[in-house]
């Protein structure tokens, strides 16, 4: 006996997909389709994509780096093209290149980009990795400059963008510089630290993209014991997409495998509303849990200990300690933490072993925290060998 397949998951019946401003260009779904995980085949970025259409997104974030990203994708267009021409039509694309290209070279690479996707124009452009000051230069003075401005008056991109691992400080001249119309940042319930620069960044008419809430924010599809009872009663990765939504971000990244991992999205395709009273109980009571279980050495991530004369990044690297400790994080913990010094400049140089006990740092903590001995403890439970790379 034949069996059918499954009908294509939809929005929540009666209600309308949400859809954000987005900087200068298109509106974007709440959810946006990354396509750094569906590699395995164009049969299943096919797969993927065309479930993303079934529960209502409508913005895909690509990459050249992202290996065949660009090439499955563009395949996975063209049938779409074919049989959903009206929803191909409504598509907003996001491709990226990386900062340090020649004009020639960067002129080419864009231009293959287009050839993979199969398409004459991006909606969005963004620098892939303004990460250090020379990454920024490179798009505001240098060759960067002069191809951004090309790509503009070409009419190859609608709209120019950036995503960033680096510094507060980085992203703060960033988006003063008025180059660019959005923004990809690390925003994550559990990684508040850039919330303020996406408000501003959204006040002041950009579009602000969160970067993969629920990997690089957690690993909250697979949550710890500790951290589903911290939530309950609702999924630590749905609390933490609502708390994003209400902050206004206008969209989050999902890298989906299969047709199943777009099941929340589906749920939430039109949860933008202010955070409720269920929701906000269980944000008090997954504050008030971490606290209990940390007690006096819990780092509160103020950064009075910076600067550290060894360069050692205390915030961040306490920050996995209490996502450890405070809420049995610590597989991911520890797979944030070992990519430390092995990611160039996507991620931190230091870990907790390039403290030299200078003390500089214990008089200006208001928690009067014993620094030093906590990043030794940092460093035993969580140093162990590399478990993956950035990403790929």
């Amino acid at each position: 006996m034949n069996r059918q397949p499954p009908p294509p998951a939809t929005p929540e019946a009666g209600v309308p997909p949400e859809r954000r401003p987005f900087g200068t260009g298109p509106e974007v779904s709440l959810f946006t389709l990354g396509t750094m995980r569906a590699l395995g085949s164009p049969e299943q970025m096919l797969e993927v994509l065309e479930a993303a259409l079934d529960v209502g997104i409508n913005h895909i974030e690509t990459a050249p780096s992202y290996g065949p990203a660009e090439v499955y994708l563009g395949q996975a267009l063209a049938r779409i093209g074919a049989c959903r021409p009206s929803e191909r039509g409504d598509l907003v694309l996001t491709s990226k290149i990386l900062p340090g290209a020649s004009l020639e070279s960067g002129q080419a690479q864009l231009r293959a980009s287009l050839e993979r996707l199969g398409a004459g124009r991006l909606d969005n452009l963004a620098v892939h990795g303004i990460n250090r000051p020379e990454h920024l230069d490179w798009a505001l003075h240098g060759a960067g400059a002069r191809l951004l401005e090309w790509a503009l008056a070409q009419g190859l991109v609608g709209q120019l963008g950036f995503s960033s691992h680096g510094s507060t400080p980085l992203i703060e001249q960033a988006l003063a510089s008025g180059r660019f119309s959005f923004c990809s940042l690390h925003l994550h319930l559990f990684d508040q630290e850039r919330l303020p620069l996406a408000r501003r960044a959204l006040a002041g008419g950009l579009g602000v993209l969160a970067i993969s809430p629920a990997d690089k924010g957690g690993r909250l599809y697979d949550p710890p014991p500790e951290l589903i009872a911290d939530c309950a009663p609702l999924e630590p990765l749905r609390l933490a997409y609502r708390f994003l939504l209400a902050q206004g971000i206008s969209s989050l990244t999902l890298g989906a495998e299969r047709r199943q991992d777009l099941e929340l999205a589906r749920q939430l395709t039109a949860a933008a509303g202010p955070l409720e009273n269920e929701e906000l109980r269980a944000l008090d009571r997954l504050e008030a849990s971490g606290r209990a279980r940390l007690g006096a050495e819990r780092c509160g991530l103020c950064r009075a200990c910076l600067p550290c004369p060894s360069g050692v990044p205390i915030p961040e690297l306490l920050r996995l300690r209490n996502l450890a400790l405070g809420h049995g994080m610590e597989a991911f913990a520890s797979e944030r933490y070992n990519l430390i010094g092995r990611a160039g400049h996507w991620w931190e140089a230091l870990d907790a072993s390039a403290c030299r006990c200078c003390g500089a740092c214990l008089p200006r903590c208001p928690h009067g925290l014993e620094i030093p001995a906590l990043l030794a403890d940092t460093h035993r439970r969580l140093a162990a060998a590399p478990r993956r790379r950035l990403w790929g």
